[in-house]
C-alpha cells in the first residue's frame, strides 16, 4: 500500500526520537540543520504548507576498542521509510579501502531489510557490532606498509563560492573541517559567501569533498592554485590561520536574512593578503568598482 508523505514525515519524526534517547549527549547527532525537526512538525500540525527539507544529520561513535571515533552521516528522503536513506560512514581509522568495505556493506545490510521498515537505528546497531574488523585490517595495511619515501608536499589554494553562507550550523561546519584538516584562509558569511582553503591539496580536496555532502548545491570551486613539490606549506600560506569573515552587511534582516556583505570591505581584506586578484575571478568585476557594484548581481 502507498504511504503519503505526511505518515513518512511521522516516522521519520519517531524515529529521531528513538535515536536521541539513545545517545542523549551533546554531539552525538548533529543536525545539519537545527531547525529541520521542528519544520516537519509544523508541517504535520497544518502550521507550514511548504514542504520541510530533508532531515540530514550525522551519529557520532567512539569505538573503545580499537579506539577510533567513527561519524555515520544520514539524509533522509520524504518517501523514508519506503524509500531508502542516503548513508555514508567516514573515520580516520579506515584506510581508503576498508572504508569502501564498509560502506559497501552497510548499504547491503540496509537493503535486505523490508522495504518500509525504520533503519537508521538498525543501521547504527549494526555498525557498533560490525565495524572493529575493518578498523583492525586497516591497522595491518598501515603497520604492513613499506614506509613511503619522503616526497615533497603539494601545496593548493582554493577559492569556493556560494549563493549564501547564513546557517549557524554550516557555519560551524566550515571551521571545524578546516581546523581538523590544518587548512588556513576564510569563510565569508552573508550573501555572497565565499571560502577560501589552502594547504595540503589532499587535505583541501577532502574539505571540498565533505563540505558539500550531502546536499550543498549552491556552491562551486571558482579558482585553484597549486605549487608542486614544495618542503613546507607555511611559507606559501597567505593567512595565517582559518577564520570567519562578517562584514557590515546592507539589505533586509527578517525572516529570509537577506542581506549582503559589504565587497568594499572584502576587497580590502584581499588586499591586505596580496590576493586582490581573485575578486575578478569571483564576481567577474573589477576590485576598484567593488564599492559601487550593485549586490542584488550576485544573487
Amino acid at each position: 500500500m502507498a504511504s503519503s508523505i505526511t505518515e513518512n514525515l511521522e516516522l521519520q519524526l519517531s524515529e529521531m526520537e528513538l535515536l536521541f534517547s539513545m545517545f542523549p549527549n551533546k554531539g552525538e547527532i548533529d543536525l545539519e540543520d537545527a531547525s529541520a525537526l521542528l519544520y516537519v512538525q509544523r508541517y504535520l500540525e497544518g502550521v507550514r504548507e511548504a514542504l520541510p527539507p530533508q532531515v540530514s544529520f550525522s551519529v557520532n561513535l567512539t569505538v573503545e576498542e580499537p579506539k577510533a571515533d567513527v561519524c555515520l552521516h544520514v539524509s533522509l528522503p520524504h518517501e523514508y521509510p519506503f524509500a531508502k536513506p542516503e548513508i555514508f560512514v567516514r573515520s580516520q581509522a579506515l584506510d581508503r579501502q576498508q572504508q569502501k568495505q564498509l560502506n559497501d556493506d552497510l548499504v547491503s545490510h540496509i537493503s535486505s531489510l523490508y522495504n518500509g521498515e525504520l533503519c537508521i537505528s538498525i543501521a547504527v546497531q549494526w555498525l557498533q557490532d560490525s565495524i572493529v574488523p575493518y578498523i583492525e585490517k586497516s591497522k595491518v595495511t598501515s603497520e604492513n606498509a613499506p614506509k613511503p619515501k619522503e616526497t615533497k608536499i603539494t601545496f593548493h589554494r582554493m577559492w569556493i563560492y556560494s549563493h549564501h553562507i547564513y546557517r549557524q550550523e554550516l557555519r560551524k561546519k566550515i571551521l571545524d573541517y578546516a581546523k581538523r584538516l590544518h587548512l588556513t584562509g576564510f569563510s565569508l558569511t552573508g550573501k555572497p559567501g565565499v571560502i577560501c582553503v589552502e594547504g595540503k591539496k589532499e587535505n583541501c580536496e577532502e574539505f571540498w569533498r565533505d563540505i558539500r555532502y550531502p546536499n550543498w548545491k549552491h556552491i562551486s570551486c571558482k579558482h585553484t592554485e597549486t605549487i608542486e613539490a614544495v618542503e613546507n606549506v607555511v611559507e606559501h600560506r597567505l593567512f595565517e590561520a582559518f577564520e570567519e569573515l562578517t562584514f557590515e552587511a546592507h539589505g533586509d534582516y527578517g525572516l529570509r536574512n537577506d542581506y549582503h556583505m559589504d565587497l568594499g570591505q572584502f576587497v580590502e581584506f584581499l588586499k591586505e593578503h596580496n590576493c586582490e586578484h581573485v575578486f575578478q575571478i569571483l564576481f567577474g568585476l573589477d576590485a576598484k568598482s567593488a564599492k559601487n557594484v550593485d549586490l542584488s548581481l550576485t544573487s
